[in-house]
């Protein structure tokens, strides 16, 4: 045993690297919304990118420690306190037996990832350990005991900029730009499923669609004319015309919004979003690296 869970939060849900495998049998991906911030909270405490991880949505639970365990919160910048102590997000720590963490609320973005040394224990579904549901109280997150010093990675400043887009399969339904120029806002609605937005609707061609394969990151718009963005649970069909794609480098920058923030898209060229997704890969493999060859790794007990 480790963390007892006293108070879930608002959406706590274990999560690794999804189930890339199985849309064919009608299962999302899942996994984490934020594969980023999971390798990297991963990495601070010396796992592998896909660890299992608690995901946090907005306002996070209360744990309490059955035995040592070295943790970091990474991704937004969650409010943390042990017995009363403030600690910072994105910083490494060690609970000790008895010691109650309590995760709070964040004031910008959306979603963080509890780490522990060695990863929580889950059953494996489908080739993946992601859970479907979140945890409730009573719950127990097992992993091995284990202690850390402080370490620490700086988080992103500001929300994203415009998301950028591919034109979607059903672009000619829809006769201007009106989609890449407005700006939307993301509606309190919106969950691991889709980002839905608000705004003044989009106007498109009369008639119905068959159902089709899509994927996260699609941007189907609704018959009441406002564009939803799939997420990493959203469905494997759908029969909303889709006016866009977003690019594979800006699907954990959709995870990060939260109700009420501002959206726009900007389209790119399959050129650019290839290039886009080389970067964001070359640079989260440096930091993993740096994170491997850098002293103060957690230690098991």
């Amino acid at each position: 045993m480790s963390l007892v869970v006293r108070d879930p939060g608002l959406f706590s849900l274990l999560v690794g690297a999804g189930r890339t495998g199985s849309r064919a049998l009608g299962v999302p991906v899942g996994g984490a919304a934020d594969r980023a911030a999971l390798a990297l909270g991963n990495g601070l405490v010396g796992n592998p990118p896909d660890a299992v991880a608690l995901e946090l949505t907005l306002a996070g639970p209360t744990l309490e420690a059955l035995h040592p365990a070295a943790c970091v919160v990474f991704g937004a910048p969650f409010h943390l306190t042990v017995g009363g102590r403030d600690l910072t997000a994105g910083t490494t720590f060690t609970l000790q037996p008895g010691d109650v963490l309590r995760v709070g609320g964040t004031p910008t973005g959306c979603r963080g990832y509890l780490c522990a040394a060695g990863g929580f224990d889950a059953p494996e579904v489908l080739g993946s350990r992601s859970a479907f549901d979140p945890v409730k109280p009573g719950d127990v997150l097992t992993c091995r005991p284990s202690r850390t010093e402080p370490r620490a990675l700086p988080f992103a400043a500001g929300p994203p900029g415009p998301l950028r887009v591919l034109d979607g399969p059903q672009r000619d339904w829809f006769a201007d730009d009106a989609f890449f120029t407005r700006t939307f806002a993301v509606s309190a609605a919106s969950n691991r499923m889709g980002l839905r937005l608000t705004g003044d609707p989009l106007a498109r061609r009369p008639g119905e669609l068959v159902s089709e394969a899509v994927a996260p990151g699609a941007v189907q718009v609704t018959n009441d004319g406002l564009p939803v963005v799939l997420g990493v649970d959203g469905q494997t069909i759908g029969g909303y015309p889709k006016v866009a794609h977003l690019v594979r480098a800006d699907l954990d920058a959709l995870a990060r919004l939260r109700p009420g923030d501002a959206v726009r898209f900007t389209r790119v060229t399959s050129e650019e979003a290839e290039a886009a997704a080389r970067e964001q890969a070359a640079l989260l493999r440096e930091w993993l690296t740096r994170l491997r060859h850098a002293e103060r790794a957690p230690a098991f007990l």
